[in-house]
């Protein structure tokens, strides 16, 4: 056994023993009354209290039903008329490397080559010489005029700090040239499968632009941060998810950095220090780990736990890497790039239907509309060869789908794991990518509900901002950001303030198998709840991104209050 794989199997077995560490103590009884509450349970969808007991919703009803059910002794606080939701729970992030970015480089809104230089000024006098500069999250589409960023750009500001920026999307990043010499990256170094180093048309000299597997030539140089470094990113980003109302995270770890993320979870746990729910999706080339110690997943306890597997079809459509039957409109000579983890052919029909056979759940990226199709022709396969059953498989991001690809994901029980910020982000610029008849069932959150699909919706935090208030607001609106559609990109695409709810809530948990345990305001469910200062149902869709929490309880614990949130 690798000591990688016994590092994995020593904390399967910490899971295993369901120590009852998380969270922190939280008052025994406590009752929250004068609140409108959406329960998200059909049954009763609206109260105004609910009482707590051990981390769990004991009561929902009036105040009067609830307060005469309350212990004597108990914790009251008054909501002041305060809207209530389920805790949202993203089911797509990467929370580790969000924690990071919360003190990297802020690249995402520089609007010139002379403001992103001037970003690097900064961030060197502020660190180590020979510290690497990492994150960013640049977007050339906001620059005047757009155009991808080079090497020249910053090699003068950081010439004994060595650069890998990535795109916001995280399918390609710029190097430096002194990253590139520490990766012996030169004119005449190919470009290895399932990437691209992009190169001067003149000169033949590398940009700096590295593409999907092209990344690994300078991030596998990247000294690794200490368990420590990990356990203060993940605290900061805990802390940001809490001020946000998310109460459950799904990680979609990198392969790299799996069992770092892992191991720092696993202290937070231990020390009561997490105050947010943590479902982690292993690579898929892990596979073989998983069947060998017979695990099904979901895999844990409450606070954490392994949710399945995570792998990867394309790449994305900002990096025009995403894979399509037909050419990019604006580089008609390519279709997109397939993962490597699709190569030899068969080797990701060969995984999932392993996966299936042993009951682990999957969720597969796929972005460009042959990427969703040949996913989607693979679980389809996996029906036919392992017979019927509670399968529950995700495709994340679902961005691209032919027409007669959509009602397949309703037939196949398949859940769009998808992020409606990225529709008002991309929404500026994808008609340039694939032009506008593609863009039509881009997207295509409404149709996939009439197809009978579920959505869990998510951010796809660092990609996207985690509050998902943000989310809900692109969802319901699908206004992009750079103003241009106020009435909706794709209008006929926007969903109903109830189902962009579900989408953060009951089908997020139906989506993580949890929905008896969480996603809706019910007794015997966990208690982890968002107050948020004005209710959703009764405000203008376009205000909803600006509401505030004003309160965030993580089984049943106060994990965030804002200073000035109306509730006592």
């Amino acid at each position: 056994m690798t000591k990688r794989s016994l590092a994995i199997f020593l904390g399967l077995a910490v899971l295993a023993a369901n120590t009852p560490a998380a969270p922190a103590a939280a008052p025994t009884d406590l009752v929250l009354v004068g609140g409108r509450i959406r329960t998200m349970d059909p049954a009763r969808p609206w109260a105004e209290a609910i009482l707590i007991s051990q981390g769990r919703i004991a009561r929902v009803g009036t105040n009067a039903e609830v307060s005469a059910g309350a212990p004597k002794g108990a914790a009251v606080i008054d909501l002041n008329g305060a809207f209530v939701l389920p805790g949202f729970i993203d089911c797509h992030t990467h929370f580790l490397q969000g924690g990071y970015a919360l003190s990297s480089i802020q690249l995402k809104d520089a609007r010139s080559r002379e403001e992103f230089a001037a970003r690097f000024d900064a961030k060197v006098a502020e660190i180590e010489k020979g510290a690497w500069i990492l994150n960013g999250t640049w977007d050339e589409e906001r620059f005047d005029p757009p155009a991808l960023p080079a090497k020249e750009w910053i090699d003068r500001q950081t010439p004994d700090n060595p650069v890998f920026v990535r795109r916001y999307d995280l399918h390609m990043g710029l190097a430096n040239s002194l990253a590139l010499k520490i990766a012996g990256i030169m004119k005449d170094t190919p470009s290895p499968a399932g990437g691209a180093i992009l190169k001067d048309p003149v000169t033949g000299e590398p940009t700096g632009i590295l593409k999907e597997t092209a990344m690994n030539l300078v991030t596998g140089l990247i000294p690794p941060p200490s368990l420590e470094d990990n356990i203060r990113a993940i605290e900061a980003a805990l802390a940001h998810a809490a001020e946000c109302g998310v109460t459950s995270v799904h990680e979609m770890a990198f392969p790299d950095e799996f069992t770092p993320a892992f191991e720092a979870y696993q202290d937070l746990y231990r020390s009561g220090k997490l105050t947010s729910r943590i479902y982690l999706y292993i690579p898929i080339t892990r596979i073989d780990l998983l069947e060998g110690l017979k695990m099904h997943s979901p895999f844990g306890n409450d606070f954490l736990r392994i949710a399945g597997l995570k792998a990867f079809c394309d790449g994305g459509l900002g990096a025009r890497t995403a894979v399509f039957f037909e050419p990019y409109v604006d580089d008609p000579g390519n279709t997109g790039i397939l993962h490597p983890q699709m190569s030899p052919e068969g080797l990701m029909e060969e995984r999932i239907l392993k996966a299936d056979r042993n009951g682990i759940q999957v969720a597969v990226h796929a972005i460009g509309d042959k990427a969703n199709d040949l996913i989607l022709d693979i679980f389809e396969k996996a029906v036919a060869v392992n017979g019927p059953g509670e399968r529950r498989w995700r495709i994340e991001h679902a961005q691209h789908l032919r027409p007669e690809d959509i009602p397949r994901f309703g037939k196949l029980g398949v859940i769009a794991s998808v992020q409606p910020y990225h529709a008002i982000d991309d929404g500026r610029w994808a008609e340039k990518r694939i032009g506008p008849e593609r863009c039509r069932t881009t997207y295509a959150f409404k149709s996939l509900l009439a197809g009978g699909a579920k959505l869990a919706l998510g951010s796809d935090w660092m990609v996207a901002p985690l509050d998902p208030l943000q989310g809900i607001w692109a969802a319901v609106t699908r206004a992009t950001l750079d103003g241009k559609n106020p009435g909706g990109w794709i209008p006929e695409q926007r969903i109903s303030l109830e189902q962009a709810i579900r989408g953060y809530t009951l089908d997020a948990a139906y989506a993580e198998f949890s929905e008896k345990e969480k996603g809706s305001i019910e007794a015997g469910k966990m208690a982890d709840l968002v107050v948020l200062e004005q209710n959703l149902f009764e405000i203008a869709p376009e205000k909803i991104k600006d509401v505030k929490v004003t309160m965030t309880l993580a089984g049943g614990r106060i994990v965030y209050r804002r200073p000035t949130g109306g509730v006592r």
